[in-house]
């Protein structure tokens, strides 16, 4: 089956399988590694991606699913002026841990401030807790989330 979608700017029409998982087209077949597979059952989050600006976990969409959408990974979320305000932010506060949640976690808090720029901690908390961090630094990632939504 043929799909045309947009990911980081840039416009694609590939072949996939009817089967193949959002995740893994974005990973094996574009190589774009940033995505991680995390528990591959869409429960923790490190497979987020922004789908036409709103975060979606690409473990729990098809690639079919896909057609015509403008996808936003990891690799495309900084500008030409350097990091987006998110990602600096993580690195500001430390709330970068081992790392392996992180681009799901900075793609999730744009989406959360996006839609709700007067979040508290709670708010974020609750926002993300779709994503899990398993180091537990939930703390950092809470300030770092604030920092960019006021």
């Amino acid at each position: 089956m043929q799909i045309s979608l947009t990911i980081n700017g840039t416009e694609y029409c590939e072949e996939v399988e009817p089967r193949t998982l959002l995740v893994h087209f974005i990973r094996d077949q574009l190589g774009l590694t940033g995505t991680n597979i995390g528990c591959d059952t869409s429960s923790c989050g490190a497979c987020t991606i922004l789908v036409d600006g709103q975060s979606a976990k690409s473990c729990n969409l098809l690639a079919v699913q896909a057609e015509g959408s403008e996808i936003t990974t990891i690799e495309g979320l900084a500008g030409e002026d350097g990091l987006h305000p998110m990602q600096q932010a993580f690195h500001e506060c430390h709330a970068l841990q081992c790392g392996y949640c992180t681009p799901g976690m900075v793609l999730a808090s744009v989406s959360l401030v996006e839609e709700y720029p007067d979040l508290d901690g709670q708010g974020v908390r609750e926002g993300l807790e779709g994503n899990l961090c398993r180091c537990t630094g939930y703390q950092n990632i809470v300030k770092a989330v604030l920092s960019v939504g006021k």
